[in-house]
């Protein structure tokens, strides 16, 4: 089997939430691609599992000439990766290692520890393996991480070429007005709390998060200054309660293995299909929560207070146990609630994707 159909499989078990936790992640995901990148996994001498430091342990050290690390690898659960990076480069700095990788299985960060910067600055590439295609991949797992590539040294070469690049700023550049644009098209979740945060500390009302949604989305179609500005004056939010009962009022319906179901919000649903998916597959919560989520915050966990860092009020607020021990954050627009149900779906697995039709937008 190829690098390229390792990594494909990797995808597929990515989507359906199969690697639960750090001991998985290496198994199935890590070591599989280092077999395929040439490193002889056998061989403790040269692919060495929790290397000692200082009396800690890095989870793999890659070393060439064996027992001499040039590598660092650290693996996290999915998901967990965020914030990690320090105790990486605590272990890198002490052996003198130039290269060190961060990965929750499916990000994967090339870091370049002897260069100048914050942390974040000295990362050479983030890989998502399910943003990128498999070619992507497959391409900078090779140039950075293939066995024959490290020993002759030219994985660090061009990694170092890469950080040198003046290609990235432009690259970033470019991509601010087109990101800045897919934000506003498709909202994230933490920008709509931000905005409706906003709203309330002027105003002193508190805007739903699909008023919030629709109003992005309006800026988003209107190109010129004049547009928006002129948006901003008609947006009335003192009319806020009728939008937010007029659409509490709707009724929602999804068909679940034939059945058709009815819904009082778009909140009912989400809550209604997690229900149903962890009746017909006790894994499927576990599988779901480990899955990377939002920006900052968990869509399901064990801990309600998971769901919403550092805000107790929306902890208490907006979160609902779909059934005991695990709850369900419910502070979500439409959108977004449909972005979710598409990813329990995708984790649930084609088999009983196909029993569900839903349709929130």
């Amino acid at each position: 089997m190829s690098i390229a159909n390792i990594i494909g499989n990797i995808q597929v078990a990515l989507r359906e939430g199969k690697f639960t936790s750090e001991a998985a992640v290496s198994q199935g995901i890590v070591l599989p691609i280092l077999d395929k990148l040439g490193w002889p996994i056998f061989d403790t001498s040269i692919v060495t599992p929790e290397f000692s430091v200082e009396g800690r342990r890095v989870d793999f050290a890659l070393c060439y000439p064996p027992n001499q690390p040039i590598v660092f690898i650290e693996v996290k659960k999915v998901g967990s990766s965020e914030g990690a990076e320090r105790q990486l480069f605590e272990y890198a700095f002490h052996l003198g290692v130039p290269m060190a990788i961060l990965t929750d299985g499916q990000d994967w960060s090339f870091y370049l520890p002897g260069e100048q910067g914050p942390y974040e600055e000295r990362r050479v590439y983030k890989l998502d393996l399910l943003e990128r295609d498999v070619a992507e991949a497959e391409n900078r797992l090779t140039k950075y991480l293939a066995y024959k590539n490290v020993c002759s040294g030219s994985a660090l070469q061009e990694a170092r070429s890469d950080y040198q690049n003046v290609a990235r700023s432009r690259l970033i550049e470019t991509t601010l007005p087109k990101a800045w644009h897919a934000l506003l098209k498709e909202p994230d979740s933490l920008l709509l709390e931000l905005l409706a945060d906003k709203v309330e500390d002027i105003c002193g009302y508190r805007p739903s998060l699909d008023t919030c949604t629709q109003f992005l989305i309006d800026l988003y179609k209107d190109k010129s200054t004049s547009d928006v500005s002129r948006l901003a004056r008609q947006s009335d939010f003192s009319g806020m309660d009728r939008t937010i009962s007029t659409r509490t009022e709707e009724a929602f319906t999804f068909v679940f293995k034939g059945r058709e179901y009815v819904a009082r919000s778009a909140r009912e649903v989400m809550t209604k299909i997690f229900q149903l998916l962890a009746k017909e597959d006790s894994t499927f919560l576990e599988r779901f929560a480990s899955r990377k989520h939002g920006k900052k915050r968990r869509y399901l966990a064990r801990d309600k207070h998971e769901l919403y860092p550092g805000r107790p009020d929306l902890c208490e607020e907006h979160a609902i146990e779909v059934v005991p021990g695990w709850w369900l954050g419910t502070n979500y627009s439409r959108h977004s609630i449909q972005e979710i149900i598409e990813l329990a779906l995708e984790v649930a697995g084609p088999q009983l994707r196909r029993m569900v039709k839903v349709k929130l937008l």
